[in-house]
C-alpha cells in the first residue's frame, strides 16, 4: 500500500488544550521533528466527568498541526495515539510501553471504548512516531481526571 494512501485525516476540532511542552526544559525525546504548534488533545471524556461503572465508555482523541497515520508509515508531521491510563509519562527516548496503562491506537484510530473499575483514574495522551517513539519535540495532552461510579 502506498504509504499516502494510509496516510489519515488531521483533525482540525476547535477545542483547546494545551501546547506540547517538554519535560523540565530539557527534550528527551526521539529524532521524529513534531511540528512545535502540535497540540494533542482528549475531547472526551472531560477532566471532572463522572463515567458510568460496569460500562465501556468512549474516549476521543483530538489533534491539531499534525496528522495522525497508522504505525510503521513514515511520513512528516505523522504519528498516532498511545492512551495513557493510570501512569505517568514514559521516558521520551524510548518506545512507548505497550500494556494495561499504555494503549497503542497504531491502526491510526482517533477513538476508543475503554471501561475502567470505579473509583478516580487519569488519562492523558502522548503520540508516538512510526516506531512508537515520542517525537521532538514530544507531543502530549494535559493529564485529566475522571470518576467512574
Amino acid at each position: 500500500m502506498n504509504r499516502f494512501a494510509a496516510f489519515v485525516v488531521v483533525s482540525v476540532l476547535a477545542f483547546a488544550a494545551s501546547p506540547a511542552v517538554l519535560l523540565g526544559g530539557v527534550a528527551y525525546a526521539g529524532t521524529t521533528p513534531a511540528d512545535p504548534r502540535a497540540i494533542v488533545y482528549i475531547g472526551w471524556p472531560n477532566n471532572g466527568q463522572v463515567m458510568p461503572a460496569g460500562k465501556p465508555f468512549r474516549v476521543w482523541f483530538g489533534l491539531r498541526y499534525m496528522g495522525v497515520a497508522p504505525k510503521d508509515v513514515e511520513f512528516k508531521n505523522t504519528g498516532h495515539h498511545h492512551l495513557l491510563i493510570d501512569t505517568d509519562l514514559p521516558p521520551m527516548d524510548q518506545p512507548i510501553p505497550s500494556d494495561r496503562n499504555h494503549l497503542h491506537f497504531g491502526a491510526g484510530e482517533t477513538e476508543t471504548m475503554i471501561q475502567l473499575p470505579p473509583g478516580k483514574h487519569t488519562l492523558q495522551l502522548l503520540m508516538g512516531d512510526a516506531h512508537h517513539i515520542p517525537h521532538d519535540p514530544p507531543v502530549y495532552s494535559k493529564k485529566i481526571t475522571i470518576y467512574v461510579k
